[in-house]
């Protein structure tokens, strides 16, 4: 008999590509889910769906819906269940169950994302949460300088013939340095990677947020992705300045932020993409970054 009552996604399976590691990782993934399914008494509800990280599986627990998602390690998302426990269901999904050595949760099921949503109403839900979740972060979070100042050192050892134009590192590098230091950068409980795909409808609330890469840090810092996500809809416009700003000032304004300080972080974390993506040979990437810089400041 298989081990499981439904097929894994190909998506998911091809992740094994990756590396050893990865293919390690998605080897065993079978097994854990069956288990996890007999201990928690859970009843598989439909297709598994997954991330770039995760496997998600619709289930029945309780008589209740929910999802059983099984992450992969790393150190970006190692204190995800640690930021749930947090929250506790206020303005994100809402964790029923936690094994953190298996990297598993069984979290309330939610709906559609905010990705059909008009951007500047989404942009208001999105910002609208940020006064729930920046509580303050548990001690055993990672602080957001020591990663921000670890990623300016590499910034500064960029070639000057790097495809980023040198005022911008020179910027982002001092930005970076001036973070690093300054008290407010750390202390909040920050999510990191809040956007359109990571805000789900629920039926408790109409809005909550997923799958968070927590760190203490800035709440200035949770703006950018929000300019980067739904990019084509930036480029349709046919003025990208205009659209990233009106997305920009719509997010400020309506969670009561610092708009320079927010407008620097905007900086310093496009720069860091940019380092990143021309690491990986993403010219696409590496202009958007520029553009979104430029379009802040201008």
């Amino acid at each position: 008999m298989p081990l499981l009552p439904f097929d894994l996604p190909s998506g998911f399976l091809a992740h094994a590509a990756r590396g050893d590691e990865w293919a390690a990782w998605v080897s065993a993934v079978p097994r854990l889910v069956h288990d996890l399914l007999g201990e928690w008494t859970l009843v598989p509800d439909g297709a598994p769906m997954h991330g770039h990280t995760a496997l998600v599986v619709p289930v029945i627990a309780d008589g209740g819906r929910a999802v059983l998602k099984i992450a992969r390690p790393d150190d970006e998302g190692q204190h995800e269940i640690l930021s749930l426990q947090t929250w506790h269901g206020h303005g994100a999904v809402r964790l029923l169950r936690a094994d953190p050595h298996r990297n598993a949760m069984l979290l309330e099921r939610l709906q559609a994302d905010l990705t059909a949503v008009p951007v500047l109403d989404a942009c208001e839900i999105v910002a609208g949460l940020y006064g729930r979740l920046h509580v303050a972060a548990p001690p055993q979070l990672v602080q957001l300088t020591t990663y921000v100042a670890g990623w300016t050192d590499s910034l500064e050892r960029l070639p000057r013939q790097a495809p980023l134009p040198h005022r911008i590192v020179e910027q982002a590098v001092h930005l970076g340095r001036a973070f690093a230091d300054d008290s407010d950068s750390a202390g909040r409980l920050i999510h990191t990677d809040l956007h359109f795909e990571n805000v789900l409808a629920a039926d408790r609330e109409p809005w909550l947020a997923i799958d968070p890469n927590p760190v203490s840090g800035d709440p200035h810092y949770e703006v950018a992705p929000m300019l980067w996500n739904r990019w084509d809809e930036v480029v349709a416009t046919g003025d990208v300045r205009t659209a990233v700003r009106r997305r920009f000032h719509t997010v400020v304004d309506v969670a009561g932020l610092d708009e320079d300080r927010a407008r620097d972080w905007v900086v310093v974390r496009e720069a860091h993409n940019a380092m990143w993506a021309m690491q990986d040979g993403d010219h696409d990437r590496v202009t958007t970054a520029v553009a979104i810089i430029k379009a802040v400041q201008d």
